[in-house]
Formats: structure tokens, C-alpha cells, sequence
């Protein structure tokens, strides 16, 4: 499992450049005036993860399998998008079917390259994609509650918990507050997905600064980093012009790059992380001589569940989970060694898999 991440942002903030340098590819054009991306590009990309590859030498494993993880660019939105201004109306659909928002701002000055309100202010531009976002769902709502009212005639069940969630978010929207702000108990959080509001969805605050600000950031993504921990949102600073180029690298002249600029790794490092941290997202691995591989689930998920991962019928039939923490294969050197060591733990149903296990299932299938 991996995640579907949407790009958002106004017009010329670095978007489709951060895209195409995440993807590797130049699907998505990447110019100089609004609109230029006029269909959601979809890519996706490995997951960097220094433990898979070590994992993989221990195990003399052939082949390596990252997890991947979806990046979808969604062109500029514009101040009166939810009223269908520029391409809004297709774009707020498009942000619907993804997991998290990446939240693009322009944090950088240069003068060859135009804002579509004519001022760098990536706090208000971040206000300006909220609140088409936040009157986007508000319309949404109230044609839901209306659609609703036949079946609450009938006394459907479902009918009655959608209704009473679309009220809530409705209440905090038009208190100014976006729907993630809205308190879910954890048997309603499946009904909550599917209303699949805008402004319930995760936000991380990519900060696309200048090159000489990559390391440290500037004072305008210091203004976004105060802006996200006042939201409970998450932030990370990313030069989108540096990412690209270092997209046209190898790996040896692409790390030699970075160490030039101070920077200890490449900004999809950061984001990815950021990103599995909004989403509360975790890593296994299985290992062996044919392959090494990591797989991703949720925080809190169970040893059958995280099997089923692989394939349905190894959770139908799961029996057991072989479990070695990632520490511990690493430190006594693989799977035979930890045995010995009696560092293997034998974990069934109830098992809530760790970040960095390596596991082996075993399934009556």
C-alpha cells in the first residue's frame, strides 16, 4: 500500500517543476503562466529507505522492491475556483480521489517569474486555496443534506449518521475552520472518509524557497512553519529548482551536488516523510535470498492485516506471524543469526506490526 499525494497550489508557485522532479519525467509542463498543466498528471515514485537496502546486503537478497508512493499534479487554482473560475470546478474534483494535500507556496522572490495576484505572501495565498476549498464543501454539504432528507424520512441508518457528520463539518466551515478540524469518533471515521470533503483532507505546506535557502529555509517559509503548527498541519522546505536538477543526476554527482549545498539529502526525502508522518503511514519488510521488499500500512495495524497487504488469502488464512525487529536483524547480522539469538518473536492475530519489522507470514492458503 502506498499513498496518493495531491499537489496543489496557485498558478506559478513551482508545482509541475516539483512534479516532474519527483517523477522523473517532464509529463507535466512546466511554464511560465496559469493553467499551463490542464490534466491531473499522475506518477509515482520509490520510497528512498536506507534500511531496505541494507536489509537486502544482509539477506544477499537479488532484487529490491521499494514501496511507491503516487504523486498527482493538480493544475493552479485561482481565487474563484469554487465558483468555476480558471479550470476550478475540474481541479476540486481531481483533489477529491487523494489521500493528503501537498500544499505548494511560493516562498521565493524572482522577478522573471509572475505571481497571479502580483505579491509574494505564501501565508495568503495559503488562505486563498483554503477558502475556495472551505466554500467548495459548503456547497457540497448543503446539497447533501438536502439529497438526504428522503431517506431520514425512512429512518436509514447510514442516511442518519452522514447527516449528522455533514452538520458538524458544516458548522465548523461556516465558523471559518476547515473539516479536519472537526473532532471524528473512531466509529464514524469510515462514514467521515466517504463524504471525502476537501477540507478533511491532510495538509503538509510545501515551502518552495530559492537555492541558497534549501538548508535553512527563509523568513517567508518560517512564516508557514508558524502557520502549520497553528493548524496542526505539517511543513517542509523544498527548493523545486534544485530537486530538477538533481533529477538529471547520477547518484554520484547528484549526492556530490547536495554536499555542495549543505543539504545532507534530496527534498523527496523530506516530503515523503513528511507525508508518511501526516498520514500516520508505517514500513515492513519481508526479506529473503530472492527478494528484499518494504510494504506500507497504516499506524495500528494488525499482523493479518498487514499480511493481507501482500495477498487477501494470506489474511483469510493466517495462522502466525516470524517477527524481527528491524534493529535486531541489522545488529546480529540477518534472519539465522537473530534466531539464535532468540530474537525472533512468534506473533499472532492480535500482533500491531511495528515500523521496521521484518516479517514472514504463515498462512493455511
Amino acid at each position: 500500500m502506498g499513498f496518493r499525494m495531491g499537489i496543489v497550489g496557485l498558478p506559478n508557485v513551482g508545482k509541475s517543476t516539483l512534479f516532474n522532479a519527483l517523477t522523473r519525467t517532464a509529463a507535466a509542463q512546466a511554464a511560465n503562466f496559469p493553467f499551463c498543466t490542464i490534466e491531473p498528471n499522475v506518477g509515482e515514485v520509490a520510497v528512498p529507505d536506507a534500511r531496505l537496502d541494507r536489509l537486502a546486503v544482509l539477506a544477499k537478497s537479488r532484487s529490491v522492491v521499494p514501496t511507491r508512493m503516487t504523486f498527482v499534479d493538480i493544475a493552479g487554482l485561482v481565487r474563484g475556483a469554487s465558483r468555476g473560475e480558471g479550470l476550478g470546478n475540474q481541479f476540486l474534483a481531481n483533489i477529491r480521489e487523494v489521500d493528503a494535500i501537498a500544499h505548494v507556496l511560493r516562498c521565493f522572490e524572482d522577478g522573471d517569474v509572475t505571481h497571479v495576484e502580483g505579491r509574494i505572501d505564501p501565508v495568503a495565498d495559503a488562505e486563498t486555496i483554503e477558502t475556495e476549498l472551505m466554500i467548495a464543501d459548503i456547497e457540497s454539504i448543503e446539497k447533501r443534506l438536502a439529497g438526504l432528507s428522503r431517506k431520514l424520512r425512512g429512518g436509514d441508518t447510514e442516511a442518519v449518521a452522514q447527516d449528522r457528520l455533514l452538520r458538524q463539518a458544516l458548522a465548523a466551515l461556516e465558523e471559518g475552520r476547515p473539516a479536519r478540524t472537526v473532532a471524528v469518533a473512531e466509529e464514524d471515521a469510515k462514514t467521515w472518509r466517504m463524504l471525502q470533503l476537501l477540507t478533511a483532507k491532510p495538509v503538509l505546506f510545501v515551502c518552495n524557497v530559492e537555492e541558497s535557502a534549501a538548508a535553512d529555509g527563509n523568513a517567508q517559509s518560517a512564516r508557514v512553519a508558524e502557520m502549520a503548527a497553528a493548524q496542526g498541519a505539517g511543513a517542509v522546505v523544498i527548493s523545486a529548482q534544485i530537486e530538477e536538477e538533481l533529477a538529471q543526476l547520477a547518484p554520484e554527482e547528484a549526492a556530490e551536488f547536495l554536499a555542495d549545498l549543505g543539504l545532507e539529502e534530496a527534498g523527496l526525502n523530506r516530503l515523503i516523510r513528511a507525508g508518511y508522518e501526516l498520514l500516520g503511514l508505517r514500513t515492513y519488510f519481508t526479506v529473503g535470498p530472492k527478494e528484499a521488499r518494504a510494504w506500507t500500512i497504516p499506524a495500528g495495524t494488525l499482523a493479518p492485516q498487514a499480511a493481507g497487504v501482500i495477498h487477501g488469502d494470506f489474511e483469510r488464512g493466517f495462522i502466525r506471524a516470524e517477527t524481527i525487529a528491524y534493529d535486531d536483524f541489522v545488529t546480529l547480522g540477518g534472519e539465522q543469526p537473530a534466531k539464535e539469538a532468540g530474537r525472533m518473536r512468534v506473533e499472532g492475530k492480535a500482533y500491531e506490526v511495528a515500523d521496521g519489522d521484518v516479517l514472514h507470514f504463515l498462512s493455511n492458503t
